[in-house]
């Protein structure tokens, strides 16, 4: 459809999933199953008809509790007081003088830091964190293979993606997929590829699982103009940046909400992110709940969402309404459905730990 029909249908907005294929099929399949589950189970084994297996398989997916998964984001505040760091980095000046030696020297300190993270992680019980894009400094200017120490790092690497967490990564604001030709967007690409390129090293799967998650980057001042922009300039991006981006929604008026989001999703089948905080503040008539399913509807995966409180309402009435709280100060609401969250409270493992009541 086109882009520039951004309106979304009444009876999308309301609870009900978006139309996927084979939705009929799977309406007539949940009817008879809930008739004569036990048969239905019983023949599980034997089922040669591709859509009815496919839509069974889905109804004893949503029949389970849900499962919820909570994470945070880059920074882990415990292990960073004794000196874990997974940031360390320089101004450009000293990268001119002191070149990939010391870039190496820089960038395989933070890998190895973040596989502590990691293992901190693991012992924890925390299964979804989402990593820094700040592992290797200025890496824009050169590739991570000629490195002096890329040999330990790809090893390093390789280790941290063993360890069976979701792993997800925020390229930084920067990244604009939607702007006109030119400097902006081929820098934008990079970066992308970057990213794409350290999971491939982790040997991640090149699915939504592993998300590079991004902004559409701004308006420019037609809205539906932005999106057929961004979709047409998806197009340029490799197999390993595509098969695991999404896009997020905003936290202002002037930008993109999940409603405006939802035809980019049909037109590229791009999955939408959806932000509980950003979605406040930006809600375009569409209530939590609404908003939440809508985005939840565009995965093919288990969908990884964010959350935090807002500092203004809930710890310091003098931040800007934007800011994220230090800690979780209220439930949060997942609507029946099974969900990863990244929390993106500032203390960061701390608020995690509070949250669940482990502090």
């Amino acid at each position: 459809m086109p882009l520039r029909a951004a309106i979304i249908p009444a009876a999308r907005s309301k609870l009900h999933p978006r139309t996927v294929p084979g939705e009929g099929r799977e309406r007539h399949t949940v009817q008879a199953f809930r008739s004569h589950p036990a048969a239905f189970r019983r023949s599980r084994s034997t089922w040669h008809d591709s859509a009815t297996a496919a839509a069974l398989n889905r109804i004893f997916t949503l029949s389970q509790p849900p499962e919820v998964r909570l994470g945070y984001a880059c920074i882990n505040t415990t292990l960073a007081a004794e000196g874990v760091m997974v940031n360390r980095g320089m101004i450009r000046k000293t990268f001119l003088e002191k070149g990939l030696p010391y870039a190496s020297e820089l960038a395989l300190k933070n890998v190895r830091d973040l596989l502590k993270i990691v293992d901190w992680n693991v012992a924890q019980g925390i299964r979804v964190f989402r990593i820094t894009s700040s592992l290797f400094p200025w890496a824009s200017e050169y590739r991570l293979e000629d490195l002096p120490d890329f040999p330990e790092i790809k090893k390093v690497l390789k280790t941290i993606g063993s360890r069976g967490l979701r792993l997800t990564t925020h390229p930084d604001h920067f990244v604009k997929l939607a702007a006109q030709p030119g400097t902006v967007l081929d820098n934008s690409i990079k970066d992308l590829e970057y990213h794409a390129h350290l999971f491939d090293l982790m040997g991640l799967p090149q699915t939504h699982w592993h998300k590079i998650n991004i902004h559409v980057g701004g308006a420019y001042g037609d809205k539906a103009a932005t999106l057929e922009r961004f979709a047409e300039n998806l197009q340029r991006l490799s197999p390993g940046v595509r098969n695991r981006l999404t896009v997020e929604n905003d936290d202002k008026p002037g930008l993109f909400s999940v409603k405006e989001l939802l035809p980019l999703h049909d037109k590229t089948g791009i999955p939408i992110v959806f932000d509980y905080f950003h979605h406040s503040l930006h809600p375009d008539g569409l209530t939590e709940e609404e908003a939440f399913l809508a985005a939840y509807h565009t995965w093919d995966v288990k969908p990884v969402f964010h959350y935090s409180s807002s500092r203004r309402l809930c710890e310091d009435p003098t931040a800007k309404k934007e800011a994220h709280a230090d800690f979780l100060h209220e439930r949060i609401h997942t609507y029946g459905k099974s969900v990863d969250l990244v929390l993106e409270s500032k203390m960061k493992e701390a608020a995690l730990l509070r949250y669940l009541g482990k502090e």
